[in-house]
């Protein structure tokens, strides 16, 4: 039987947490990692908008936002709960003006931005979420949820653009969730190294057991 295909990229935050969501509930996929530089004509033929994540149904179907590939995965088991652990309004506010911000912090070459106001606006989020976790230690009660997998990507990278100033902050909630999520089985599951995909090649099933 065929399985679905997942087109990602391991550093891009919105596949990650697609992989995650993937990862936990124990569906299987094809991975076809890839290279942004280099997108396959197959995924481009089924996703012209050339983003990652892609997921192809064996239907044909196709699944081309992040957090459509978690609900999609999670509504078929969903292991810990998370779909009961959701906060649309906080993952709007990462996916509209945190990463507004962090990009245009991480790469103010690229937006011909000024990286600390940028910086300075993203901290207003980061504070937010540390107060968000000081009750629990996660973002919708005591156990990680679709919330946590949804936004933790974003704070990763924007953390480790200047790791230095970020440990300097005080966000010791945010901080300490980060880390063990960062040291966590699941998010080592998901950032396995995978050779770009290339037509041929023999399928790589996702998650590994």
């Amino acid at each position: 039987m065929a399985l679905p295909v997942l087109y990602s990229f391991r550093r891009c935050p919105y596949a990650m947490r697609a992989r995650l969501a993937i990862a936990v509930s124990g569906v299987s996929v094809e991975l076809r990692e890839i290279k942004l530089s280099a997108k396959p004509p197959a995924m481009l033929e089924a996703s012209p908008k050339g983003t990652v994540p892609v997921v192809v149904l064996p239907d044909g179907a196709v699944i081309e936002q992040s957090l459509d590939v978690m609900h999609w995965a999670l509504l078929q088991h969903d292991p810990e709960g998370w779909l009961e652990r959701d906060d649309a309004g906080l993952i709007a506010r990462n996916d509209g003006p945190f990463k507004h911000d962090l990009d245009r912090y991480k790469y103010p070459e690229r937006h011909d931005s000024n990286a600390l106001e940028h910086r300075e606006s993203g901290l207003v989020f980061l504070a937010d979420l540390d107060s968000q976790l000081a009750e629990h230690g996660q973002l919708c009660g005591k156990e990680r949820g679709l919330a946590d997998m949804a936004v933790m990507p974003f704070v990763r990278q924007f953390a480790a653009t200047d790791p230095a100033w970020f440990e300097s902050q005080p966000l010791p909630h945010l901080q300490c969730w980060l880390s063990a999520h960062l040291e966590s089985a699941l998010f080592a599951n998901v950032m396995g190294k995978f050779a770009p995909w290339r037509e041929g090649d023999l399928p790589v099933v996702f998650p590994l057991p």
